[in-house]
């Protein structure tokens, strides 16, 4: 859902008991997946859940190496306003 952003069935599952630092999968987590794919909305949202902003793992590393690396800018500058 992060990575689609889908903010609605994102919160709503987070809602519902879903860790929203969660490893797992080709992007490691939910924010590494948002972050890759600019979904600028759904990583404000997971980050406001408490998603740890600089996790390790998956394709990129972390969801600001994730963000520069597809060149999304509004969400690189999210991040790093957030304390990336």
């Amino acid at each position: 859902a992060a990575e689609n952003g889908h903010c609605g069935t994102t919160e709503l599952l987070l809602d519902k008991g879903a860790d929203v630092n969660a490893q797992g999968g080709h992007f490691g987590n939910a924010l590494q997946a948002a972050s890759a794919e600019g979904q600028e909305a759904t990583v404000k949202l997971l980050l406001d859940k408490g998603a740890e902003i600089n996790a390790q793992g998956g394709h990129f590393g972390k969801a600001l190496q994730a963000a520069l690396a597809r060149g999304h800018e509004a969400v690189v500058k999210l991040l790093l306003n957030k304390g990336a």
